[in-house]
């Protein structure tokens, strides 16, 4: 009996460099997560071309990775909104003569365009115009059983990738960017020579927010502790959470929410010393820079579970709440928090 089309090893060319395309059309997050695949490629193939596909909205996340050779860009709002930009976009893709590409998030349009530039492999999860690839796994992403990285490295089973021991992920903090922080945090007057200690009260799902008073409450006990600033943070669509914390606590925040970029977010987590965030993309931007990090549950159920989405640096941790915000809750996040700054505070600096 032959093996099933979805189990067999993908057929490359042998005679010339490979040319790959992995696709990632998602939040921040999950696409930082995806940044390992982008070196195991890599690492397996030095000389391959390797273009990575993302939201416009996104760039930022891969211009500078060092496993890249190209950023192809699609603007779902624009330019291929429309079955026409589609169509283009698929020529386009045509042209660029990819041998492969690997989906890490399946979605109706990416299946579709790639199957239309008639790249000969088309690897991805069995969810979302399976018809359209060549190479499918079962969608098993949903029951949660190990983190969102490794489940990336399922599907690099099709070209003998096994994944590492350790999932090292990649955020690039440019000059440009570093310096467009500091220009604004001057012009707000945010202290330079204290530690800075930033929440992230939002989230893309209001169903994964813990309560602002929860996020107040440890910024109030941390600030009786240490001679910290306290800076928030959150898209445009989160300002409500973020000024909903700074009339709460009762320590000065100074409110960041829409006026970073993804650039300047990175070289904010690089310079302080702990991001306390629910779960969400902020938590793994900051790991790849290097930034101690607690991330707050509030959903727990299979696929949404820490085991999935949780931290995965060494400088990471993770606290499993309810919604509300109470004392309980405060002291379990504070206790996970001063754990993380006694890497970087040995010793209070406030008594």
């Amino acid at each position: 009996m032959k093996p099933s089309p979805s189990r067999m090893k993908c057929q490359l060319p042998s005679d010339r460099p490979l040319r790959f395309l992995i696709t990632r059309t998602d939040r921040i997050g999950d696409l930082v997560l995806s940044t390992p695949v982008f070196a195991a490629v890599r690492r397996q193939w030095p000389d391959a071309w390797i273009a990575a596909l993302t939201f416009t909205e996104n760039r930022q996340i891969l211009e500078g990775n060092p496993h890249l050779d190209e950023v192809i860009l699609y603007d779902k709002t624009g330019a291929e909104r429309s079955w026409l930009g589609n169509g283009i976009f698929a020529r386009m893709l045509a042209a660029k003569k990819f041998d492969a590409v690997i989906h890490l998030h399946a979605t109706n349009r990416m299946h579709l365009v790639t199957w239309l530039a008639g790249i000969p492999v088309r690897v991805g999860w069995d969810r979302r115009l399976p018809w359209a690839l060549t190479h499918v796994l079962p969608y098993v992403k949903k029951e949660g059983k190990k983190h969102e990285a490794a489940y990336n490295f399922d599907l690099l089973q099709f070209f003998d990738i096994a994944m590492p021991a350790k999932l090292e992920t990649f955020f690039p903090v440019t000059e440009r960017w570093t310096l467009s922080l500091e220009e604004l945090l001057q012009q707000m007057g945010v202290p330079n020579d204290k530690p800075w200690i930033v929440l992230s009260p939002g989230a893309s799902d209001p169903a994964k927010v813990w309560a602002a008073e929860g996020f107040a409450g440890v910024a109030e006990a941390l600030a009786r502790r240490y001679d910290a600033v306290f800076l928030a943070i959150g898209a445009r669509q989160d300002r409500s959470f973020v000024q909903a914390l700074c009339r709460r606590a009762q320590v000065p925040i100074f409110d960041l929410s829409g006026r970073l970029s993804l650039g300047m977010l990175g070289a904010l987590f690089q310079r302080s010393v702990l991001l306390i965030s629910n779960d969400s993309g902020p938590v793994h931007v900051a790991q790849a820079v290097g930034a101690p990090v607690l991330s707050v549950f509030v959903r727990t159920q299979p696929g949404l579970n820490p085991e999935r989405w949780k931290p995965i640096g060494a400088n990471g941790a993770f606290v499993v709440q309810s919604s509300g915000g109470n004392t309980s809750d405060d002291a379990s996040v504070l206790n996970a928090a001063s754990d993380l700054l006694a890497s970087r505070l040995k010793e209070p600096v406030k008594r």
